[in-house]
Order: C-alpha cells, then structure tokens, then sequence
C-alpha cells in the first residue's frame, strides 16, 4: 500500500471539511464540489504541490 505524509492526510481532511461546508470548488470550471472522490483528489493535488510526500498519480504509474 501506498505511503502518504501526515500533512498529504490533513490537506485531504481539510478539501472534505470545506466540501460538506459547499466551499471547495473546482479548479477548472470553477464548479462546486460534491462528489468525495474529487474532493480527495483536490487534497492531494494540493499537498503535492507544498511538497508532501504523497505518491506518485495513477496516469502517472501508467507511463
């Protein structure tokens, strides 16, 4: 099993936080979030941009 940093877990329980608040919103279409998939992935792509240890994205694995 992939391994995730502390901070990549708290990034992520923060988008779920803001997500049932109605607060996270999307990137792209500027859209709000509601689906809990998308609002993990939002967590980590955040994390990995502070620099968390997060593992690598699945297209990315692919490759």
């Amino acid at each position: 099993m992939a391994k995730y940093s502390k901070e990549a877990g708290e990034k992520v329980e923060e988008a779920m936080h803001e997500m049932h608040e109605g607060k996270l919103k999307s990137g792209s279409s500027g859209q709000k979030v509601t689906n809990p998939k998308q609002a993990v992935a939002i967590g980590l792509s955040e994390a990995r941009k502070e620099g968390a240890k997060v593992p690598k994205k699945a297209a990315d694995k692919k490759k």
